[in-house]
Parts: structure tokens; sequence; C-alpha cells
């Protein structure tokens, strides 16, 4: 199981992943905290969405839709239902504060939700950003949050039984990136990329999914209204790699299982189960 923030992240981040074990018939699930109402839209045609968080909400959720059929059978799951938590927008703006922000919402509500979601899909696995978010979005910060805080009420049978019976996620993950690639990023010249790194002799596992390289390109093409693809800038160059389906991630839960490579890195994330 899955927990990001707004459509699109679980396939810049996770891609990769989802459709590997998509493509091994393990059970994939995906819960998605926002619709992402404050995304910034970079296609002219869909110009009319910029001013008109709902709409885009709207739209961003039926890209969504269409970006996990890339991937296979992804059970997803809107984190208290779709629209329950509107986007932050980006840390020190004013939507960080705004009524329904996921940001500020009520941490006891996002909980129960989450533990819902937990006790239904009683995942071996989990998948979170790390404590920064990432790269410090609000929304991601309380993605993280949603998750962590969740874990430990939904193996308690004393905590809302209601919701279902108990159940332990064995492994928990951070996706984050090597701190290698972050030194060939600033290499390059490029600034204002702020994202969080681990050295990767810290890192646990690093799942290869150039294999499944064009499956996560072809859900990222599905999110018009946040990528373009065809452009020349580093990001489009960065996805346009095989590179970019190489995912990377720490545990935090759980027994590390068997790995390979001088560092011991994992390169399945049910390793050891």
């Amino acid at each position: 199981m899955l927990v990001h923030a707004h459509p699109d992240d679980e396939s810049t981040a996770t891609g990769a992943t989802m459709a590997r074990y998509c493509a091994e018939g393990a059970a994939v699930s995906l819960v998605t905290c926002t619709s992402g109402e404050l995304g910034e839209v970079v296609t002219d045609d869909l110009a009319h969405l910029r001013d008109d968080p709902e709409a885009l909400g709207a739209h961003r959720r039926e890209e969504i839709t269409d970006a996990l059929v890339e991937y296979g059978p992804v059970r997803h799951h809107w984190l208290g239902g779709a629209g329950r938590w509107r986007d932050s927008g980006m840390v020190g703006t004013e939507g960080n504060s705004a009524p329904g922000s996921f940001a500020g919402a009520d941490r006891a509500e996002v909980t129960r939700e989450m533990v819902r979601i937990l006790r239904a899909e009683r995942p071996q696995v989990a998948v979170t950003y790390d404590e920064v978010g990432g790269y410090g979005h609000p929304d991601h910060i309380a993605a993280h949050r949603a998750l962590m805080e969740a874990l430990e009420p939904a193996a308690d049978p004393g905590y809302a039984p209601e919701l279902g019976e108990p159940w332990r996620v064995a492994k928990v993950y951070w996706s984050t990136l090597p701190r290698s690639t972050i030194e060939k990023i600033e290499a390059m010249g490029i600034e204002g990329f702020t994202a969080h790194s681990v050295p990767d002799e810290e890192l646990t596992a690093v799942l290869d999914g150039r294999e499944f390289h064009p499956a996560k390109v072809a859900a990222m093409r599905r999110y018009r209204s946040q990528v373009d693809l065809d452009g020349d800038d580093f990001f489009a160059g960065m996805v346009a790699s095989p590179e970019f389906a190489v995912e990377h991630y720490l545990l935090v839960r759980g027994e590390r299982g068997p790995g390979s490579g001088p560092y011991g890195w994992e390169d399945d994330l049910f390793a050891g189960l």
C-alpha cells in the first residue's frame, strides 16, 4: 500500500514499483490524500482550470483514474473520500491554513480514516514519504504523518473495533533519493532542487524498474495538467531516461531482508517476509 499526497505523486516517486508488483500479481493499493486542487497547470489548453481549484481537482481525479490503468489492477482510495481534504498549496502560501486543507486537518480524524483503509487492505508493506515530505510540501508531510500515526492504532484491537479487525503492517518504507543522485543534479548546475536525500550506504532497498519505465512514462503522460513531457527542460529529460524508473527506499519499520551489492540493498520490498 502506497500513501501519496496528490494525483501524479504516486507515478513520479513510485510508478515503476507499482507497475512491477501489479505485474507480479501482488495486491497493490494506493491512498491519495487530496485532489491536488492547487497544482500548477502547465498546459495552455487547460488554462481555464488555473483559476478554478474545484474544477482542477475534478480534472485531476479523472487523470489519476486514467494513469492507474497503465500500471494494472491498483485498488485506489481517497483518504476520507474524494474531496474530503483539499490541497494545501506550497509551503508559505495561503492554502496552508485554508478551511479544509489537508495540512491543517484534524489528526484524530485523519488517523481514523487511514486505519479504516489499513484494516481493509491489510498490506504487508506500506510506503510513503520521509518526515520532511521529500521536499517540504505541507501535504507530503501530512501524508507521511497520516500513515505513520495510524500504524499502531490499526494494530490495536481496542482502537475503533467497528473499523475492522486489527492489522499490523510488517514493513514500512519511505521513498527517498540517494545522495549520489542529488550530487549529480547539483553538478549539472540545477538550482532549487531541495529534495531530502539519504547517503547511499544507508538506503535499504533499490528497485530497478527500468523494465517498467514505459508504463511509468505512460502514466505520467495522463497528467497533462501537471507535466509536459515533450518539453526540453530538466524534468522532461529526467523522465525520459530509463534511470527514472530506478526507485529508492529507506526501511523504517520491520526487519530488513537479504540484499546484495556493497551496501546489501534489497531488490524487493517483500524481502524477508
